[in-house]
């Protein structure tokens, strides 16, 4: 049983780097600051870093996804319970990578736990005040927080720019030489300097740039600095928050020491991440709203500071939840949110934890016959 929790646990991280890992970095590829491997590689390094990190920061979530709280200490120290969480919460976020939603891991293991203790506590036994205070009201909150920080920081920001004298313009390419163009917002057009308006197949293929300086430095050049320096704090945010939530059902079950499982799923996490990130790397980049060099910044800025401040505090607060909901904060301020991914995105969110759920409850019941 303790050889096929590890498994499970294993498979999880898997999963959460293929489904999580490329998020910080989304608003880079999508911005066209870097391509797909670049982006990722930083991904990779500033999710690894975060979750080391985790060893020394967040005992909080270790606790607190163990289950202490939800259902009695004699169901935690059954095997078959966390064996089922695990199984369910992996099972949940493979489904969803594999058709390139962006979902959250804690919810994923929110449902597992919930699912798991059903069948092994019994529904009148779980700690509801836990689940509902601890669990659920950090993931219904945070998006929309990040949603409503995002907007009005880049409305602070946009206001500051052109304050400052710092201009924005769109390069296109034609017939091999690069030109000047306003980009037209929601349009899929781009008007060049000559008064010409022409249709681009996609306006995110076009280079939106910066024009000027600040402090005697070019405004493009600050930015760009800027923005990598956030992604890789995402990274390391996320790497933060979301190993020792994993690494919970480990130690739980005595399987590992916080330090052994923590490395390991770190490992385990980047591996998935540099194998399967792209289905989900095209959606976060590209599906949910156009983004400049700015508004990436932005985004990331946003989702860096909660998430990191959320892993000390021990709340178990969701990067994939925190990171969109600055994305659609941002589409919901420039006016080009893409409503209908959106749609779609969050319809993948409500399903993720009765999904793990259903899944956690069937492996509690097999697992459970079997361990008797």
């Amino acid at each position: 049983m303790t050889a096929l929790l590890v498994l499970a646990v294993l498979g999880l991280g898997f999963a959460n780097g293929a489904n999580d890992n490329f998020k910080g970095v989304a608003t880079l590829y999508g911005s066209r600051s870097l391509g797909y491997r670049a982006a990722l590689a930083w991904a990779t390094a500033s999710t690894l870093a975060g979750s080391l990190t985790a060893l020394l920061l967040s005992e909080g979530l270790v606790e607190r996804f163990s289950g202490k709280g939800l259902v009695a200490d004699q169901v935690l120290a059954d095997p078959a319970f966390l064996l089922a969480v695990a199984m369910g919460a992996a099972a949940a976020v493979l489904l969803a990578t594999r058709f390139g939603f962006p979902i959250s891991t804690t919810h994923a293991l929110t449902g597992g736990l919930v699912g798991a203790g059903m069948v092994l506590a019994g529904p009148a036994n779980l700690g509801y005040a836990t689940l509902g205070g601890s669990f659920v009201l950090p993931l219904l909150l945070s998006p929309f927080v990040a949603l409503a920080l995002a907007a009005g920081l880049y409305a602070a920001l946009h206001s500051a720019r052109v304050a400052a004298g710092i201009s924005e313009e769109t390069c296109v390419c034609i017939g091999g030489v690069e030109q000047a163009a306003a980009y037209v917002s929601g349009a899929g057009t781009v008007r060049l300097a000559s008064g010409i308006t022409l249709a681009v197949d996609s306006v995110e293929r076009c280079e939106r740039r910066y024009r000027g300086a600040l402090f005697g430095v070019p405004a493009q050049s600050l930015l760009d600095r800027a923005h990598l320096a956030t992604a890789g704090a995402v990274g390391f945010a996320r790497g933060l928050n979301d190993t020792p939530k994993m690494v919970a059902l480990l130690v739980g079950a005595g399987a590992l020491g916080a330090g052994a499982g923590m490395s390991t799923t770190a490992v385990v996490m980047a591996i998935g991440g540099v194998l399967a990130a792209r289905r989900v790397a095209e959606t976060v980049s590209f599906g949910i709203t156009p983004l400049n060099h700015g508004q990436g910044f932005t985004a990331n800025l946003v989702t860096a500071a909660l998430v990191t401040l959320a892993s000390p505090l021990g709340l178990p607060v969701s990067t994939t939840h925190v990171s969109c909901g600055a994305l659609f904060g941002i589409g919901a301020a420039t006016g080009e949110a893409r409503w209908k991914a959106v749609a779609h995105i969050l319809a993948a969110w409500v399903t993720t934890l009765p999904v793990a759920a259903a899944i956690s409850a069937l492996a509690a019941a097999a697992a459970g016959a079997l361990y008797s």
